[in-house]
């Protein structure tokens, strides 16, 4: 079966997005060839894109027939309040406008795409959500880094390092003495507040540290040090927005895995 012939007959399964509908939609860390079939869709069939600032114009000219309304937010930078995107979304859909709300990652990861759900449903709007790659598993994965490893860790931890002191904040000691690798999104801005907990929770300064940025895209790179150095590498080598910073002993299987035939 040819490759045309497959996505024909998948795609005449897909969902038809109404009018007064909004789909929330994620777009995945970046790579087109990473967007589901129903994201696909819900680009060809809006007339009503809402999108981020991580979404690439690749994605977003996928949605050629749509209005395109901005609603990025990008860290130190004025950002639209969030109480706005919502009303806006209220607003198209009250239009009768056939909506895709669309995000880098996956909707419900540190996307915020679950305060946006409820306020659709506090409204009365019609939603539905369409999941995303999550830049944490394909960042991990273009990195060249496994999300798991029998023997290394159990477990792995998403966690957002934003947030300098909020309700959000993790608990980054008590996740250190876990022992198991965590995934830090949007955490360069306080990172050496965040690695210095990580340590007071019992994390040694050997701990192996990647830095992966633009992750998916065609300009990523992945910068690699330990606890103790992370910060002064970071800046030594201008890590830059967005990026993923990845602590654990998974970061240490990238150049075995790498040394291979």
């Amino acid at each position: 079966m040819s490759l045309a012939s497959a996505l024909d007959r998948l795609t005449a399964r897909l969902p038809v997005l109404q009018p007064g509908h909004v789909w929330l939609a994620g777009a995945g860390p970046g790579d087109p060839g990473l967007l589901t079939l129903d994201v696909l869709s819900a680009l060809d069939q809006a007339d009503a894109l809402v999108h981020d600032a991580l979404v690439s114009d690749e994605i977003i000219s996928l949605a050629a027939q749509a209005e395109r309304f901005y609603v990025g937010k990008r860290g130190g930078r004025l950002s639209i309040p969030q109480a706005e995107i919502n009303a806006t979304l209220v607003r198209l859909a009250r239009d009768g406008r056939k909506v895709v709300r669309l995000k880098g990652g996956h909707p419900f990861v540190f996307a915020r795409g679950g305060e946006e759900a409820l306020a659709l449903a506090e409204h009365g709007i019609p939603y539905r959500v369409l999941p995303g790659v999550t830049s944490a598993f394909g960042g991990l994965t273009s990195a060249g880094i496994p999300a798991t490893m029998r023997g290394v860790n159990g477990a792995i931890i998403l966690a957002t390092g934003f947030a300098a002191v909020s309700d959000d904040r993790p608990d980054w000691a008590a996740l250190a003495r876990t022992g198991q690798p965590i995934v830090i999104y949007m955490g360069l801005t306080h990172m050496a507040q965040t690695f210095e907990a990580l340590r007071a929770g019992g994390l040694a300064d050997e701990t192996p540290v990647a830095f992966i940025e633009n992750a998916t895209l065609p300009q990523e790179r992945t910068v690699t040090a330990t606890l103790g150095t992370a910060t002064e590498v970071a800046a030594r080598e201008t890590v830059v927005s967005p990026s993923l910073i990845v602590v654990g002993g998974i970061v240490e299987l990238r150049d075995k895995l790498r040394s291979q035939p």
